[in-house]
């Protein structure tokens, strides 16, 4: 983009909604929908020409382009699956993190129809479809943001029809925090069951006071070991380090414990 602003003393640098433009080199698809999920967190509905489709679980890599040349690029997991009525579009839910380049612009600036570079899909381990594993229970373990993927799983599950029993347990901050909660405790979900733990402040009704998931939550609602579950875990490092060592404690096939995770960093 031109910059117009040219004066007599040196310039701070423009917001990022200025500075960046789509550039070419990716894919370039259109933001063709948007919509608030939480007070810091938005989906975004891409088109993307040609897109291949792609799984619940896979994520992309969205890149933005400054007039400079500089760039900026992060990876977004899909929140939705490959909608056969509209193959090209691609649903991402961005949480802002204070402080970040991209995610803020992402969630609060990035207008409809604006340009923005796309790659992908990525990712082939952690996915679900029907039939995996032989169609063996599924448990989708979700700290923060890291629900995305693990809600595109969910809602792939309840476009085939499928009858795949699925347990879903949400570790987050706080209710004003939580993603989806509406839809992953919907009593329409039939063969899905949804355990929230609030780690920070819960609300009023909530049958638990705030604490961390552990090794007794774990060995309650999850699925025991002995049914061979496909468990996946989705979230910040710690959460996932921790999830994974338990799930191992409790005795699950390491083969089956498939994982995905993110942070610490600057967006």
């Amino acid at each position: 983009m031109t910059d117009t602003a040219a004066t007599a003393t040196t310039p701070g640098p423009a917001p990022l909604g200025e500075r960046f433009a789509c550039a070419g080199g990716w894919c370039t698809a259109t933001v063709v929908d948007a919509r608030p999920e939480t007070a810091t967190s938005r989906t975004l509905v891409l088109d993307v020409p040609g897109w291949p489709g792609h799984r619940a679980g896979q994520h992309v890599d969205l890149r933005l382009t400054a007039a400079d040349g500089y760039t900026a690029s992060r990876a977004y997991s899909v929140s939705a699956p490959t909608d056969p009525g509209a193959p090209g579009r691609v649903e991402v839910t961005v949480q802002r993190v204070t402080g970040g380049e991209v995610s803020p612009y992402l969630v609060d600036d990035l207008p409809l129809g604006a340009g923005i570079e796309v790659r992908g899909p990525v990712g082939g381990w952690f996915v679900w479809e029907p039939g995996t594993a032989g169609g063996a229970p599924v448990l989708l373990l979700a700290g923060g943001s890291g629900v995305a993927p693990l809600v595109a799983m969910v809602r792939a599950r309840r476009a085939a029809g499928d009858r795949t029993p699925f347990r879903v347990l949400y570790s987050v901050r706080m209710p004003t925090d939580a993603l989806f909660l509406d839809e992953l405790t919907a009593p329409l979900l039939d063969g899905v069951d949804t355990e929230v733990w609030f780690t920070r402040a819960a609300p009023p009704d909530a049958p638990r006071a705030p604490a961390r998931i552990g090794l007794r939550d774990l060995a309650r609602h999850g699925w025991p070991a002995d049914v061979a579950p496909v468990c996946y875990v989705c979230g910040p490092t710690g959460f996932v380090e921790a999830m994974t060592r338990m799930l191992l404690v409790l005795g699950h096939d390491p083969r089956s414990v498939r994982a995905e995770r993110f942070g610490p960093s600057t967006d």
